[in-house]
């Protein structure tokens, strides 16, 4: 971390700085990281963030399965991922402390809430001694800072309660962050109003609590001198800070204006897709409409239903959902109907880690629905692109008359990035036609094809002369009458196929960052992204020859694909997978691609992806 001493305010002007907030789940943790979050997005920074939350809804306090934590990395350059190891760690409890200490290098520094460290506490954690008193953290800078008896101290004139007033502690903790690394408060001051108004009390206390914070801090001796990350020089634009699935629902919103449809988005709550609904929900104005299905299945058949009804249909979920929806799925590509499925991928198989991340449902999104089923994969990158994502999704589906897959993962979907305000103006127009009179003599054929990408016309029901019929039985082609005649159903499994396949025509040549002399390539998809880019570049850093390649489309892939893989003697795939990726590489070119491996829950590091890709290079 490159550090410049500035003589104004006595302040060290950093580069860039990794914090991480931990706590128990009721800590509200997250709530001040994201506010943190803000802070530095107003202020300028570009960042990465990170939320971790516990599996269980209510684990024990306490304990090491009820921490939750908020990483957010800032800077004063472009970067994108949200850090390896954080420089600071404020921990809440000694739990805190144990389950995040693993990730702090010697000599970074530990903010802990030393009221906490009591030996109840200690127990819950399972410590057998006090760490703040038995060395075992001397290699680290440690400030002992007691946040919860300021806060009760600080709200005590306010007339509240101490149990109610520790509640605010997590403020104290932001406020002390905020002036080690000269934050502006205003924000944070009049988010508090807002967001607790009509609670008095709550307000006041939480305003007091951050002010004490932020007063201890600047009259406390444990401290001697701010710091400061000055804002990144970013291309010009109108930026704001984004999560995932905020940036997906808003590209879904934009792909149905451009598409002069309206969008019905139909869903059951699963962690961690909910939150698309719950975004879509709030754009009425746009003309959405939204349903909380009963079930997974349900919510699948009403996105088929609007999809055969004339509306833009699209249903999200993560891996357990997809599970149930391959059915639907497998209707709607009989059909031919255009929707959108997002999966939200989470730690698998059945319920597995439902707050943790995952890339491991490319194939469930290949193959997982019986018979020859194929459908267009795309995968988002970062939490910003899946605004990007989602548009390309929904384009392809119009076009091509065929549902999507579209696939995130929980940490694009909670972690959050700058976003450069889009051009609206800019944006295609999406739009397909409706079929609005007979194609076929005085009749309508719903199953006669576009030339070029073997599109099926989409009629809307209710359209005079264009009555035709939809189900799940194979159909005839042309006439879309039932038929079981077998070489009718061999002919329209490879229709089926090829328009799949044609899509390839109509996306983009691969990503591709060549290194002349190079002879290995990595090739990431989805989330792995950010952290490929940065080891490549620690790579090269060493003055090592080493070719990048990032795919978004997943199937048909890109029609140069072959072309680029076979210009190198060796394909390394990270993964947070056992290596699904690599298996179709292999399978479709014949390639020499060997996978890197993560099934953790968390993103790979950098530096830990820089390693293993050395390891196998060497």
């Amino acid at each position: 971390m490159t550090v410049n001493t500035t003589s104004a305010r006595d302040t060290e002007t950093l580069d860039r700085v990794i914090i991480r907030f931990a706590g128990d789940s009721g800590d509200g943790m997250q709530l001040v990281g994201d506010r943190f979050t803000e802070l530095s997005a107003a202020f300028g920074n570009d960042l990465a963030t990170l939320p971790n939350f516990p599996a269980e809804i209510r684990a024990p306090a306490g304990t090491i399965a009820g921490v939750s934590s908020f990483q957010v990395h800032i800077s004063d350059h472009d970067i994108v991922t949200p850090g390896d190891a954080p420089n600071v760690l404020v921990a809440m409890n000694p739990a805190a402390l144990k389950a995040n200490l693993r990730d702090m290098v010697p000599g970074t520094t530990l903010l802990v809430n030393v009221d906490t460290f009591d030996t109840r506490n200690l127990d819950k954690a399972g410590y057998e001694s006090n760490p703040l008193r038995d060395h075992s953290l001397d290699a680290y800078t440690v400030f002992e800072v007691p946040m919860t008896s300021i806060t009760v101290e600080a709200t005590g004139p306010l007339g509240v309660k101490p149990r109610d007033a520790e509640r605010s502690k997590n403020f104290f903790a932001l406020g002390l962050i905020c002036w080690m690394y000269s934050r502006p408060t205003q924000g944070v001051a009049e988010w508090i109003e807002k967001r607790f108004t009509g609670k008095q009390q709550v307000l006041d206390a939480n305003l007091a609590a951050f002010k004490a914070g932020y007063a201890f801090g600047e009259t406390a001796e444990l401290f001697d001198h701010p710091f400061e990350v000055l804002p990144a020089k970013l291309p010009p634009g109108t930026y704001r800070n984004v999560t995932g699935n905020v940036a997906l629902a808003y590209g879904l919103i934009a792909a149905s204006l451009q598409a002069k449809l309206p969008l019905l988005y139909s869903s059951y709550p699963i962690t961690p897709a909910s939150d698309i609904l719950h975004e879509l929900s709030k754009h009425k104005n746009f003309g959405i409409k939204t349903l909380q299905a009963e079930d997974e299945i349900a919510a699948a058949g009403v996105a088929i239903g609007a999809a055969f009804a004339g509306s833009l249909g699209v249903t999200a979920t993560s891996g357990p959902g997809v599970d149930l929806k391959s059915e639907a799925m497998g209707l709607a590509i009989s059909l031919e109907l255009p929707m959108v499925l997002v999966d939200v991928q989470r730690g698998g198989p059945s319920t597995g880690l439902p707050t943790k991340t995952e890339q491991a449902d490319l194939l469930l999104a290949m193959y997982g629905r019986h018979g020859e089923a194929p459908l267009p994969i795309v995968a988002a990158k970062s939490p910003a692109d899946c605004f990007d994502a989602a548009f390309e999704a929904v384009r392809i589906a119009l076009k091509y008359r065929t549902p999507v897959m579209l696939l995130t993962d929980g940490y694009l979907a909670n972690g959050a990035e700058p976003w450069v305000l889009p051009d609206v103006d800019a944006l295609p127009d999406i739009s397909v036609p409706f079929a609005t009179k007979p194609n076929h003599g005085d009749a309508f054929w719903p199953y006669l094809r576009d030339a070029d990408t073997l599109a099926r016309p989409w009629a809307i029901p209710g359209t005079p002369g264009l009555m035709h019929r939809v189900g799940g039985l194979e159909k005839e082609e042309g006439t879309g009458n039932v038929s079981y005649e077998p070489e009718n159903h061999e002919r329209m499994v490879h229709i089926r196929a090829q328009k799949i396949a044609g899509i390839a025509r109509d996306i983009p040549p691969v990503d591709h960052d060549p290194d002349p002399g190079a002879d290995v390539l990595v090739l990431s998809w989805g989330s792995v992204w950010g952290v490929a880019e940065s080891a490549v570049s620690r790579i090269r850093a060493r003055g090592r020859r080493i070719g990048r390649a990032h795919l978004r489309h997943l199937n048909p892939f890109p029609a140069d694909l072959g072309d680029v893989l076979r210009s190198y003697r060796m394909i390394v795939v990270p993964e947070m997978n056992l290596g699904q990726l690599s298996k179709l590489v292999r399978a479709d070119f014949l390639v020499d691609a060997r996978s890197i491996t993560k099934m953790q829950g968390l993103p790979f590091g950098a530096a830990e992806l820089e390693q293993k890709i050395l390891e196998m290079m060497d």
